[in-house]
Formats: structure tokens, C-alpha cells, sequence
């Protein structure tokens, strides 16, 4: 593949080049290596270990480890592109540049709605923040106090994300130190404070609730949420110092720390659970603060006030980081004409795109009003999210089908056997979706589905190919996003049940794997449209 950073940027109007220059390249290694373990160890850990038990019981070890293997696959091909092609805001542009404007809508479309994501982990810390300032939290949402308050929240991290890049970076690797020893020192204590033997095999056994659970968990129990944000470090490739070499070092280094943690916090929670509150088995086990509670049941005050206190500094610092990233998602899709241009300006002095900041602001403030529980926030908010991993796929594949068309040698930055990682990665993104179950899909894909009307009246404006053929060279992923929500309904992860297990995941797989063909063959067309391969933005 060719080096496409200075085409892209050559080929771009000259407002985006002008907007594009203002960047600061001030990150290396380890700042993208902090930015991508704090995006990932957010909230999750607080609570996820308590949602994948109830879920999977100690089966859900396992949803971990393939939740970290398959997160890992998706980022293979994610690297790529932010070795190869780095940009700020780049998982938005990716999909324009090899797929077209429909499918660059339709995903910028998710992503913006994904933006109030970062509104899971303000919710997370009023959620925490209750245990010390009764009724800003009850019965699993915001109170009308709780709403002022986490607003409160969300002005002073947009705030903190005002200036420089290299400011942020400081601040986020102090942080990530933090984030790093309070879930180590929890393991360290729940197991010293004594463990129950035969805690894998016993209450059910070690699938209590079947080994489709571990499925289950992945989405419904936030496992796949958890580990999500592993991306982050590819947001901010157009800001690192050589992309090439620390992108890729820092995101699957993000994904392995990560993961090694949740896997330890999992084994604490399912050995140091009292017996009296099994009864009911790994279902029955409810807490409101899942580790802060479970310390003052085994008379780890000091643990308690630790955890309440990280608290607020781990999914803090998750959605620090994560205003960040939204800053460059809206700046990307101000580039893609999805926002107006207004929304695409780099402040000179700074290198911060102020203006999508505070964009941003509204939207994750108006987010928190219909969903105040972290879970609800988390399930429908993962499924817009991940199409960025699948249309990522699609790209990587369409890039090089293009390159071998014209004869171009393989350069620095490509991942050794993405030809098959990239069709794998693609059929992994769209099983996270199905696994999330039709109670979320339900709602989440006909959102992203009212992308297409909002395509067709940004396409009356602009300029480019016929919108006839955008619609031909696009259809995979509106069909796809058909097809999933019937399944979903079809399916036994929340659905009818009429396409019974194990077949129905076999089937999305197969389905997967047919549109990936369709979507690379679309794409090359797309691209072999387009001037010497490269999309007008």
C-alpha cells in the first residue's frame, strides 16, 4: 500500500489541509499507550465483573479472555489504517475514503449518536458518588439533583480538554498511573481477606447458565463495552509523533494490560462473594457498587473508601479521554460535510478543536436525559460504536484490493496476513452486535438506519458521483444492518427463538462473511472512481 498521509491531505479542499496542518504532533508511545488503557478501564471494571457473573456465572473468565482475543483481531486491522493512514479522527474518515458518503454517513451518523457514550461514565460516577451524596442517584437513573450534578462533571472535563494536546497527555498518564494500582491493590486484598475453594465448580457449576452465557455476557454484561476504547490510540494518529511505530505498539499493548486486569478483578469477585448471599446463585448476587460493597461486607473499610474514591478518577479519567476522542470524531465528520465545516476549526494556539468540544457538551448532557443507568447507556451505545470496526474491516480490505489492481508493493506499517484477518475482523465486529440481543438491536439499529434519509438530504448539496451510484456502492452495509436486525429477532439472544442456538450465530457468521465480499468488491469500485484512488472530502 502506498503511503496515503500527504495524498490524503493534497486531495483534501483547502480549508481541510488548512485545518488538518493546526495538529500538533506531540504523542508518542507511551502517551497513546495511556490514552488507550484509560479509555479502556473506565467503569467497566467497577461493575462489570458483577454483571458478567450474574450472566455467566464463572464461565464468564472466559467471555474475558475471547473478549481480549477478539478485540485484538478487530484491532489488526484498525492499526493498519493508523499506521498507514494517519488522520485525526481517522476510524470517521476510513469508512468515507474506501466505502463512499453513504456508508461514511451512516457510520458518522453511529458515531455521533456514540458520543454520548462518554455519558456511561459520568453515570458511573454518580452511581458511586451516591454512596456519600444521597439522591443524586436512585433506582438506576439520575435524579433531577444527579442530572445538575453530572453536568456539573461534564463542563469541567471539556474544560480540562481545552488546551494543548501534550497538557492532556501529562494529566491522562498521572491518572492512568492511578487507575493502575487502585484494581491492583483490590486483587490483592479481596484475596488476602480469604477466598472460598470450589467457587468454579460449585453453585452450577462452572456454566451454570450454559456456555451460550459466555456470549451472552460479552455485550449484555459489559464485557465487550469494557474493553472497548482499545481505538482510542488511532484518533489520535494524526497527532503522534511516528504513527507508524507506537500506534500499533500502543494499542494492542493498551488491549493486553487491560485485559490481564479485568481477568484478575473477575477471579477476585467470583473467590471472595460471602456464601450467604449464593443462595440463588450467581444471579441472585446484587450489588449497588460492586466492589466498594463487597469491601465493607468482608470489613475492608479502608479498601471501600479507596474504591469509592477511584470511583471517580477511573471512569474520570475513561471519559477525560473519551471528550477527547468525541472532539475528534465531530472534527472528522465536520471534514466528512456530516457537520458543518464551523464545527471543523483548530484553534491555532491550542491545536484543539474547541468548537466540536463543546458540541460534544450538548450532546452527552442531552444523552444523560432518556438514559441515567449505566447499563442501559452501555448496550445501546456499544452497538452504534462498533460498526466503526466493521466498516474499519472493509476499508483495510478495499485499500489493498485497490493497491494490488494497481500494482503497488507493500510498504511500512501493513500487518502481516490482514487478507484473512480483515474478513474474520469483520464478522467478529458484526457477532458483538448480534450478541448484544434484540432488546438493544431493536432500538440501536434503526437509529443508524436513519442515517440513509439524512444521507440523501446532505447528498442534494454536494457534489461527487451520482447519489444512484453512492446508493449502489453502499447498499451492503444498509443491507447488513437489514439482515442483523432480523436475525436479532429471530435469534435466542433476546429474540423470538425461532432460529434456535447455536445455528443462529453460525448464520450471522455466514451472512457476515457473504457481505464483507460485497462490501470489498463495492469498495474497490468506489475507489477505482474516485481521483488516483483517494476520496474528495
Amino acid at each position: 500500500m502506498a503511503q496515503y498521509e500527504p495524498a490524503d491531505i493534497v486531495a483534501a479542499p483547502p480549508d481541510v489541509r488548512a485545518e488538518e496542518s493546526r495538529l500538533r504532533k506531540d504523542l508518542g508511545f507511551w502517551g497513546l499507550t495511556a490514552i488507550g488503557f484509560s479509555n479502556i478501564l473506565g467503569s467497566g471494571w467497577l461493575f462489570a465483573a458483577l454483571y458478567a457473573a450474574q450472566t455467566a456465572g464463572p464461565a464468564a473468565l472466559l467471555s474475558w479472555v475471547a473478549a481480549g482475543v477478539l478485540c485484538a483481531l478487530v484491532a489488526l486491522v484498525m492499526v493498519e489504517l493508523g499506521a498507514t493512514r494517519p488522520e485525526g479522527g481517522g476510524t470517521v474518515r476510513w469508512p468515507l475514503y474506501a466505502s463512499g458518503r453513504l456508508v461514511g454517513t451512516l457510520v458518522g451518523w453511529s458515531v455521533l449518536l456514540s458520543v454520548g457514550g462518554t455519558a456511561a461514565e459520568i453515570s458511573a460516577i454518580m452511581q458511586y458518588a451516591a454512596h456519600y451524596v444521597p439522591g443524586i442517584y436512585h433506582d438506576g437513573r439520575l435524579t433531577a439533583t444527579g442530572l445538575g450534578v453530572a453536568t456539573a462533571l461534564s463542563v469541567l472535563l471539556t474544560a480540562l480538554n481545552w488546551f494543548a494536546v501534550r497538557m492532556f497527555a501529562r494529566l491522562n498518564n498521572l491518572v492512568s498511573v492511578f487507575k493502575v494500582v487502585v484494581p491492583v491493590v483490590t486483587i490483592v486484598a479481596l484475596f488476602l481477606s480469604g477466598t472460598h475453594s470450589g467457587r468454579l465448580t460449585e453453585h452450577g457449576g462452572f456454566a451454570p447458565y450454559g456456555y451460550a452465557a459466555c456470549l451472552t455476557a460479552l455485550a449484555g454484561g459489559g464485557i465487550v463495552y469494557s474493553v472497548n476504547g482499545f481505538q482510542a490510540p488511532l484518533d489520535f494518529s494524526g497527532e503522534a509523533r511516528d504513527p507508524r511505530r507506537t500506534v500499533p505498539a500502543a494499542v494492542l499493548t493498551g488491549i493486553g494490560l487491560a485485559v490481564l486486569v479485568y481477568l484478575g478483578l473477575q477471579l477476585a469477585f467470583l473467590y471472595t462473594v460471602p456464601e450467604s448471599l449464593l443462595t440463588h446463585g450467581w444471579q441472585g448476587v446484587s450489588f449497588d457498587s460492586p466492589f466498594g460493597q463487597l469491601a465493607l461486607v468482608l470489613n475492608l473499610h479502608w479498601l471501600a473508601t479507596l474504591l469509592y474514591a477511584d470511583a471517580v478518577v477511573s471512569p474520570g479519567g475513561s471519559a477525560y479521554v473519551g471528550v477527547a476522542i468525541d472532539a475528534r470524531h465531530t472534527y472528522a465528520l465536520a471534514k466528512n460535510g456530516l457537520l458543518p465545516r464551523f464545527f471543523m476549526h483548530i484553534d491555532p494556539r491550542s491545536g484543539i478543536a474547541r468548537r466540536a468540544l463543546l458540541l460534544n457538551l450538548a450532546v452527552i448532557i442531552v444523552f444523560m436525559l432518556p438514559f441515567g443507568g449505566w447499563q442501559d447507556i452501555v448496550s445501546v451505545m456499544g452497538d452504534m460504536y462498533l460498526l466503526i470496526y466493521a466498516a474499519s474491516a472493509v476499508a483495510v480490505a478495499s485499500f489493498r484490493a485497490h493497491d494490488r489492481e494497481r500494482g503497488l508493493p507493500l510498504t511500512e506499517g501493513q500487518v502481516p496476513g490482514v487478507r484473512w484477518i480483515a474478513p474474520l475482523s469483520f464478522a467478529v465486529a458484526t457477532e458483538f452486535v448480534y450478541w448484544s440481543g434484540w432488546h438493544d438491536l431493536r432500538l440501536a439499529l434503526p437509529l443508524v438506519l436513519a442515517g440513509v434519509p439524512l444521507f440523501l438530504l446532505q447528498r442534494r448539496r454536494a457534489e461527487g458521483p451520482p447519489t444512484r451510484e453512492e446508493l449502489r456502492q453502499g447498499a451492503w452495509l444498509v443491507c447488513h444492518l437489514a439482515a442483523l436486525t432480523l436475525l436479532s429477532w429471530l435469534g435466542t439472544f433476546g429474540g423470538s427463538g425461532r432460529l434456535p442456538a447455536p445455528y443462529d450465530s453460525v448464520v450471522v457468521a455466514a451472512v457476515s462473511f457473504a457481505v464483507f465480499g460485497w462490501a470489498v468488491r463495492s469498495g474497490a469500485a468506489h475507489l477505482r472512481m474516485t481521483r488516483n484512488g483517494r476520496q474528495l472530502a
